[in-house]
């Protein structure tokens, strides 16, 4: 029989949210595909609303157990997604020259994506199976190191640079957390700074060329050069007030590259300007900043540490896509969360936020 409490405690505000972003990203959607309805823009709409609905229903499903089973599940889902990747490097469906899909029939999806669930799931089993850690050093962290090191290496391989880059972030975020020596971390910064050749040489081309525009926009104007410039006169037109819905030049002309995955933000920042950036910006705040007082009133440490990853992949994934449209940092291939066109990661992010709602709804319960 459900317990009426789990009723009582559902979480209205994070569900507000999460209706909040697909109403808007919908919206979004509809008008970085309408140049193109005709030629697969109006397929593409409808698709990310199924992805929508299917989302929604993930949601639901991962609200409705209680989350301590995770613990139990964690080290075996993290397995399941390793055998995914290593399967994608050899299975894997190949397109505009990376190798991340995997195909069930007609779906495909990225166990790139799944990589970012199994990660917090493990990392939050080991720090909680560590109770209140006093501070952690480095040699006490060679476990969550290596959880971390091989789907990074994995994903790094298909290539997907951005991904890996991000899922390091959310573990390092996690370390962070669970309190690790100041010492520690400035021999972790050294070690970064001076892995950094080492990383240079290890990019393939199109990635060094990438970095390249980023510090000089003006070298490669029509080529590595291209998406950033065209997305930051898109930004800059729409001003204060914006162009209008449905109005935005560079978006119907399709000047703005990826326009409905990488580059949607852009998009609504020429229709809507800096007042209608803001107001979505303020959501994605205010959802890291409830996600955090989740992760404060959980009632043990593994809920906590796993509200703390989810709230960390919200916070990279976001301030790494609306970084890179803006110019402020390089061109990595990382879509905006809830908004970006894209089933895998819009399902995973829905299974994520259900895992949220599922921590703050047993709030009162003790294990």
């Amino acid at each position: 029989m459900l317990d009426r409490r789990l009723i009582q405690n559902f979480d209205w505000v994070l569900l507000l949210l999460l209706l909040l972003e697909a109403g808007i990203s919908i919206l979004n959607l509809y008008s970085a595909t309408y140049p193109i309805r005709d030629m697969g823009g109006a397929e593409i709409f409808l698709k990310q609303i199924y992805w929508f609905l299917i989302g929604f229903a993930v949601f639901l499903l991962a609200t409705t157990f209680n989350y301590y089973v995770l613990e139990r599940l964690a080290y075996p889902a993290y397995f399941f997604t390793v055998g995914l990747l290593i399967l994608v490097l050899f299975a894997g469906r190949v397109m505009s020259g990376s190798q991340r899909w995997l195909s069930l029939g007609p779906i495909s999806f990225q166990p790139s994506e799944l990589a970012k669930i199994a990660v917090v799931l493990v990392l939050a089993k080991f720090f909680s199976e560590r109770g209140e850690f006093k501070e952690y050093r480095l040699r006490d962290l060679w476990q969550p190191f290596i959880l971390t090191a091989i789907p990074c290496f994995l994903i790094l391989k298909e290539p997907d640079l951005g991904t890996s880059l991000f899922l390091a972030l959310i573990s390092f975020s996690m370390i962070l957390i669970a309190k690790v020596n100041w010492k520690s971390l400035v021999i972790l910064a050294g070690a970064s700074g001076l892995a950094a050749p080492l990383i240079w040489f290890g990019l393939k081309e199109y990635q060094q060329k990438r970095v390249l525009s980023f510090l000089r926009p003006d070298m490669d104007p029509l080529g590595a050069g291209y998406h950033i410039n065209q997305s930051k006169i898109a930004i800059g037109s729409g001003q204060i007030w914006g162009k209008g819905y449905l109005q935005g030049t560079q978006t119907r002309l399709h000047f703005l590259p990826e326009q409905h995955t990488d580059f949607a933000f852009s998009v609504l920042a020429e229709e809507w300007g800096l007042i209608g950036s803001a107001v979505l910006l303020m959501i994605y705040l205010f959802m890291i900043l409830w996600g955090l007082n989740i992760a404060k009133n959980s009632k043990d440490r593994f809920g906590s540490m796993i509200a703390v990853g989810i709230v960390s992949i919200v916070f990279w994934q976001v301030a790494i896509n609306v970084g890179m449209v803006t110019g402020l940092l390089p061109v990595v291939g990382i879509p905006l969360l809830l908004f970006s066109y894209g089933g895998s990661s819009l399902i995973t992010t829905m299974a994520a936020m259900g895992i949220l709602m599922n921590i703050s709804m047993r709030r009162f319960m003790f294990q």
